[in-house]
């Protein structure tokens, strides 16, 4: 597969933009598609700015494309209880258009998915691929209705497609203004003398994982040809709110925050196995202590 030619949806995305660094790395053809020019390039990346709600445009880049990561997504876990008919009306709809021109072609759709809002309330973790979804928010459900409709498309036309549901990716790139990014937000705010906003008591607990991790994951779906279609991508170890802020503040004493009243749109606690994704990536995976220190000096330099 290292010669596969790639297109990815999204590619300016915090996800997208390090997927495409990452398939580059590993010899994959890598074309990067959205809107706009992206604030940093990557050497070896093809770079096609176009719109992905035209049809038009959408039918041309795909085309000739052995896999396609669709990362896109207009609405956040943060915004979609406000914005949630863009999520249906749009990110739904012309997903479903994404399907159907793909289905009478040998092109694999690997879609991201969002392990951190489609399971909803459990009470059994770590979370396995086949635990009954069922999302507490917008974006979570907006997720799992695209999920749904690959699915079916996966069973009528022997499409080649593949679901990742990710946990809680952090890492470079990320941008908790965009309504995603705990750790992010931590340590941006620490570095400009800020309070970081903690929503409910600190106990929210999250499989974080670092972005290299979740890159190299998504590179391995690209080769495989089982028979599982939905794949959790995730740490399998869980993280409350209030141990981020702990490793932070060993990092950096000046951590300043509050608590404020919770959110509807939180889910208390959520673990994924990834024993699943775990028989593909093999490789050592970063410790979240490791993890957030490299992110600090990062933000930092």
């Amino acid at each position: 597969m290292s010669a596969s030619n790639v297109l990815v949806i999204g590619g300016n995305g915090f996800i997208g933009s390090n997927l495409c660094r990452v398939l580059t790395e590993q010899g994959f053809h890598v074309t990067s598609f959205d809107i706009a020019q992206p604030p940093r390039t990557v050497d070896g990346v093809k770079y096609v700015m176009g719109d992905f709600f035209d049809d038009n445009v959408l039918s041309s880049v795909i085309k000739g494309k052995d896999v396609i990561y669709h990362a896109l997504s207009t609405i956040n876990p943060g915004n979609s209880n406000q914005k949630y008919m863009m999520g249906y009306g749009r990110d739904f709809i012309q997903t479903v258009k994404l399907f159907d021109m793909l289905k009478d072609t040998d092109t694999k759709l690997i879609f991201l998915s969002s392990g951190g809002t489609v399971y909803g309330k459990q009470a059994v973790f770590p979370i396995k691929e086949d635990t009954l979804a069922r999302p507490i928010n917008h974006y979570g459900n907006v997720k799992l209705c695209i999920e749904n409709a690959l699915r079916v498309f996966d069973i009528q036309a022997k499409s080649k497609m593949i679901v990742a549901r990710i946990s809680n990716p952090y890492g470079p790139g990320q941008d908790y203004n965009k309504g995603v990014g705990f750790i992010d937000a931590v340590i941006r705010r620490t570095l400009e003398g800020e309070t970081v906003e903690v929503w409910g008591d600190g106990e929210i607990v999250r499989d974080y994982i670092h972005i290299d991790d979740v890159c190299g994951m998504l590179a391995a779906l690209a080769g495989y040809d089982g028979e599982e279609n939905i794949f959790n991508l995730s740490s399998g170890q869980g993280a409350s709110q209030n141990r981020i802020i702990e490793i932070v503040k060993n990092i950096d004493p000046r951590v300043k925050f509050e608590y404020k009243p919770a959110r509807s749109v939180d889910v208390g606690k959520i673990i994924l196995d990834n024993t699943r994704i775990r028989t593909l990536y093999k490789d050592k995976m970063t410790d979240l202590d490791d993890g957030i220190k490299s992110v600090y000096d990062y933000l930092k330099g």
